[in-house]
């Protein structure tokens, strides 16, 4: 069997998250043919790091349904991942064994990583021509900072990454910066970074954009009021998109799922439903790399009458907890955070790692966005305490509260 078939490129694409491109844009055209392997063989550096990714995809997943388990959320593994990735080429000693094993690299040297990200993207690249995406990667840090010019050079290399020295006590910069996440999200990420905290000196961000057209589109003039069952066996009133045809499906232990491929066919929404007495949070326990593939590698073509929701969701979260809970754990300590390859000033730790969300799904197609921002603060050194103006003191006996002495000095002679 040939192992660059469909199913495999639309694997990728969903280990890749779905919407891809490294440091720059592309916008939609007209209808292309469907799109049957991949133009080469993935590496076997590639292959590594897409299977790591992932693992680390549905690692995350589970561990943000862990805090919204009655509720909605959307996440870009991808984004999280890119972020993360720009951090980890600063990251030393046992701060960057835990994010790499959180990612999913096993052992893979940082420039492998690298380098299968970088032949990843410029393979993703060109694979669909009709669907609209942006990524782009960036870092603010503050004026003045210190930072090592190998880090720079590597995350530019490698992510593509814009450097940006700001001025980290102007308001304007959160501003700045929150435009520039805009900008690449076409808007749809409006406000990423809320603050700057004194002791933070650099922030690392991922932002992503993605627009693709069902290749069979839904027809509006059968989407029609119908309802929606919640966990909680309540019924909601939505507009239900209808269609009947022949889609890929698949079927196992506990699941139903679909493929509801864009443009070309590169990428697709997959959707699996629970089967029988499980529900989804139970199903989202269950999933792992393995499921995946099982999933997707067992799609074949059936007819069917299809009914999907149409919905739009935006999300937060901040994901310091989640990813404490996978493994990342020194990095956000003070006192155990290794970061001594981005900046030789030393006390560097991670502050925050938060995450924006959008989607939006219709009968033409959808739209998702999503932005990552990783801070990096710097421990404060000790508070000082100079007496150098005038002072109030007294001595006493500690233990029964005796006060021996007491005075007040306003004025020194000349030593």
């Amino acid at each position: 069997m040939n192992p660059w078939t469909r199913a495999n490129v639309q694997l990728i694409a969903g280990i890749m998250s779905g919407f891809i491109l490294w440091g720059c844009e592309s916008e939609a055209t007209g209808p292309a043919e469907e799109l049957e392997k991949l133009p080469r063989p993935l590496t076997s550096l590639e292959t590594s790091v897409v299977t790591g990714s992932n693992t680390f995809a549905f690692d995350l997943l589970r561990a943000v349904n862990a805090g919204a388990e009655g509720e909605n959320f959307f996440v870009s593994p991808l984004s999280v991942s890119m972020a993360l990735g720009m951090t980890l080429n600063g990251a030393a000693g046992e701060t960057y064994n835990e994010m790499q094993a959180m990612l999913g690299f096993g052992t893979l040297s940082q420039e492998e990583i690298n380098e299968a990200y970088r032949g990843l993207i410029d393979l993703l690249l060109s694979l669909d021509p009709n669907v609209e995406m942006a990524v782009g990667n960036s870092i603010w840090y503050r004026d003045g900072f210190p930072v090592d010019s190998a880090f720079l050079d590597a995350v530019v290399n490698a992510f593509d990454a814009q450097i940006e020295p700001a001025n980290f006590e102007d308001p304007a910069t959160v501003d700045r910066i929150n435009g520039w996440v805009r900008d690449v999200t076409r808007d749809r990420i409006q406000e990423l970074l809320d603050r700057i905290s004194r002791d933070e000196v650099m922030f690392l961000i991922n932002a992503v954009y993605f627009k693709g057209n069902w290749r069979a589109p839904f027809d509006p003039q059968r989407t029609v009021d119908d309802d929606f069952e919640g966990l909680d066996g309540q019924s909601t009133p939505v507009r239900m998109m209808n269609a009947d045809g022949t889609f890929l499906h698949s079927s196992g232990e506990g699941y139903r799922a679909i493929e509801l491929p864009y443009g070309n066919g590169a990428f697709a929404m997959t959707i699996v439903l629970p089967a029988g007495d499980s529900d989804v949070n139970e199903l989202i326990e269950e999933l792992n790399g393995g499921r995946w593939t099982e999933v997707v590698n067992g799609m074949s073509e059936q007819r069917l009458m299809l009914a999907v929701p149409r919905f739009e969701l935006e999300y937060d979260v901040k994901l310091n907890d989640p990813l404490k809970s996978m493994g990342m754990e020194a990095a956000f300590v003070d006192s155990t955070a290794d970061f001594s390859r981005i900046s030789p000033a030393g006390g560097l730790y991670v502050t925050r790692v938060e995450h924006s969300s959008f989607v939006k799904v219709d009968e033409e197609g959808t739209e998702a966005a999503a932005a990552t921002n990783v801070g990096i603060g710097i421990v404060s050194a000790p508070p000082s305490f100079r007496v150098d103006r005038p002072f109030l003191f007294a001595i006493r006996e500690r233990f029964s509260g005796t006060i021996l002495f007491s005075g007040k000095i306003v004025s020194l002679e000349e030593a």
